[in-house]
């Protein structure tokens, strides 16, 4: 596989494993959802455990789909924008129909940067931001999944090329 594919496949595989890691917590926390102030500002340390790794994982996501999966998008779709500002790339992306709209990207990072640093102390806050981000997470499986058709075709390129080495 090329090194452009390679770098594409390497992307889809973080950001898939990020999805799937990011459903165990959304499973353990379904029955307290939506969050209250009353149930944020009492959970136990399970609790606190799962909505760190949703977080974690959340923003992990988002991470390397910014950083990582678009210039990988773009680079595989032979696109040039590899040394071009991210507003550029996510215009590219919208254009090419892998973005539904830049701003739902805006939406996501912004729910995302919330998590950048530490919590708010207020506990209805804290739980009205943990609430938009187990809402938006939908929007960003729907996100892969529009990538997906390129990721099945590098992976079953992948898959040719180890065949006819073997």
């Amino acid at each position: 596989m090329d090194e452009v594919a390679s770098r594409f496949a390497e992307a889809w595989h973080q950001c898939t494993r990020h999805m799937h890691h990011l459903q165990h917590p959304l499973a353990a926390l379904a029955p307290y959802l939506p969050a209250s102030p009353e149930f944020v500002s009492a959970m136990d340390d399970e609790q606190v455990q799962d909505w760190d790794q949703f977080i974690l994982r959340f923003t992990k996501l988002q991470d390397a789909m910014g950083a990582r999966l678009f210039p990988a998008v773009l680079a595989y779709l032979q696109e040039p924008y590899e040394d071009r500002p991210m507003l550029d790339k996510l215009h590219r992306l919208e254009q090419l129909g892998y973005l539904v709209d830049i701003e739902s990207w805006g939406l996501l990072r912004a729910i995302r940067n919330r998590f950048a640093h530490d919590y708010p102390e207020d506990d209805a806050l804290k739980a009205a931001y943990l609430n938009e981000a187990v809402e938006s997470v939908p929007v960003i499986h729907a996100l892969l999944d529009r990538i997906a058709p390129i990721a099945m075709q590098v992976l079953a390129i992948d898959q040719t090329m180890k065949q006819d080495q073997a």
